[in-house]
């Protein structure tokens, strides 16, 4: 059975994209890549850290970049598929034979509907394994002590507690000369300060511990602290000097890389898929609500009508008796401000009646001011929570919309420049990322400092591109010269005659 020309077109088509696609992802990967490993370099020099461990960082850290990765490569495998097509005449000879635009991207469109479905996948169901055991993998390498490589002529600050200057190194017999070290682990004040000629450094068989060696050498230790300790006065001596021919210090300095328990970001939205970003965002907004009303109440218990709940005997009779009166006075049909005006009440008052019932007033104002902001702060740990978990759960699906977006325009892109190769594509697919990624990180802070809704901020950059996608597109389905120089060229000419002839 033989192909059909369309057929073969399709093949076509999704031969040259896929292949691109395939190429520029890793290219993305690996620049994303360096971008982040940049980021985290203090975390991983200098630490000593073994292959095996750093091959893990960067296995972590590679499924970290690829949902941003993914758009990417798709504007640039698109800008470059169909403008290699456009610099050969092939895509003239396609819409010469009949072949619409919209015909020649529809087997790259299920394409890159495929794309945005694995990408959604990968960010729902792998991201979050993967963002665990990265993060967690980071925290252990910050509290790993750093290789110990004492430097020449400097002071060193490795060890905890120490600072240690070495004048001379011995590499071959692993001795130090000229050696001072001052010993901070009982304070500033506390601070010991040992000289010694030589010395040696030496970890312990279980690697927990440092074994420092000193050889003729002396150390003056500040006594201030324990004399008063110790007697009772501020009478003291000054410091004690010892002279040692071999002193051994224990310092602890464990080398080893501590895992910490995953457990600790069970509950962060990096951990979680949509179905339990959901439900952890329906249960924590049942709790605010529920907390907001109970705020609410206790305020309208405890303040109103003067009736707080640790007020006098005689204040809260006089609530009490104002209650009494003035439900009274409701279903009288009287007006109870008429009756007992608050202005000839505080006028009818002595002066220091006066000044007593400011003062009460100013002291529950400033009461319920701080009760006020008290419960906005207990509040905002849950509204925060929230605004954490609506961002990551929009954030699964617009970087899979975006790679939709992103084809809608690298394709037409292509079709009008007609121009293929890694020059002008590269150049075009830089900036319009980086136009996208200043859109999303604006949207994204907006909706993270609740300045916008969580909605419109993760999803501010596609309602910007989605509009320019449906342009371009229009433009290259109806063969626009938009960025054809040529085209430009003769409509300013034609600009200039009509205002010469106006003038005229």
């Amino acid at each position: 059975m033989r192909w059909s020309p369309v057929k073969r077109l399709d093949v076509y088509m999704l031969r040259n994209f896929l292949s691109l696609f395939l190429l520029t992802l890793m290219v993305c990967i690996f620049i994303l890549l360096m971008q982040f490993v940049w980021l985290h370099v203090r975390d991983l020099v200098g630490k000593g850290v073994e292959l095996s461990v750093l091959a893990e960082f960067f296995v972590y850290a590679v499924a970290s970049v690829v949902p941003l990765a993914l758009p990417l490569a798709v504007l640039l495998a698109s800008l470059i598929t169909f403008g290699n097509l456009g610099e050969q005449v092939e895509l003239t000879a396609m819409k010469a034979a009949g072949i619409s635009l919209f015909r020649i991207i529809r087997p790259l469109v299920f394409a890159v509907m495929v794309i945005c479905a694995g990408a959604f996948y990968f960010s729902n169901n792998i991201l979050p394994v993967t963002q665990v055991k990265l993060w967690t993998l980071i925290f252990s390498l910050r509290q790993k002590s750093p290789e110990l490589d004492i430097p020449e002529g400097e002071f060193y600050d490795g060890i905890h507690g120490y600072k240690i200057y070495v004048r001379h190194k011995n590499p071959r017999r692993a001795m130090l000369y000229d050696m001072m070290i001052y010993d901070y682990t009982k304070g500033f004040r506390d601070a010991t300060v040992m000289l010694a000629d030589s010395g040696k450094i030496v970890f312990t068989d279980d690697k927990l511990y440092l074994m420092l060696y000193l050889y003729s050498g002396e150390s003056f230790e500040n006594l201030n602290r324990q004399q008063q300790r110790a007697t009772g006065t501020t009478k003291s001596i000054p410091y004690r000097r010892e002279s040692f021919a071999q002193k051994q210090i224990l310092i602890d300095f464990d080398s080893d890389l501590n895992r910490m328990d995953e457990s600790v970001l069970a509950d962060q939205h990096v951990s979680k898929n949509t179905w339990q970003l959901i439900h952890s965002i329906d249960s924590v907004s049942a709790l605010n609500d529920a907390k907001g009303q109970e705020q609410s109440e206790q305020m309208i218990e405890s303040r109103f009508l003067g009736r707080e709940r640790h007020t006098t005997t005689t204040n809260q009779q006089i609530a009490q008796s104002y209650a009494e009166r003035k439900q009274e006075a409701i279903e009288q049909g009287k007006d109870l401000t008429k009756q007992f005006n608050p202005d000839s009440l505080f006028a009818s008052l002595s002066n220091n009646d006066k000044e007593r019932a400011l003062s009460i007033a100013m002291e529950r104002a400033r009461a319920q001011s701080d009760q006020i902001d008290y419960n906005a702060v207990v509040l905002d740990d849950y509204q925060r929570y929230i605004r954490r978990h609506e961002v990551e759960l929009h954030r699964k699906f617009t970087l899979a919309f975006a790679c939709l977006i992103f084809f809608f325009i690298g394709a037409p892109l292509g079709a009008i420049i007609r121009k293929g190769g890694l020059g002008t594509p590269v150049i075009i697919s830089v900036v319009m990322f980086i136009f996208y990624y200043i859109i999303d990180n604006t949207g994204y802070k907006m909706a993270r400092e609740a300045l916008w809704p969580c909605w419109a901020g993760m999803w501010l950059s596609s309602f910007v591109l989605l509009p320019i996608g449906i342009f371009l597109t229009y433009k290259a389905a109806t063969d626009s010269a938009l960025f054809n120089p040529e085209a430009w060229a003769k409509q300013l000419e034609v600009i200039k005659k009509k205002l010469h002839i106006t003038n005229k």
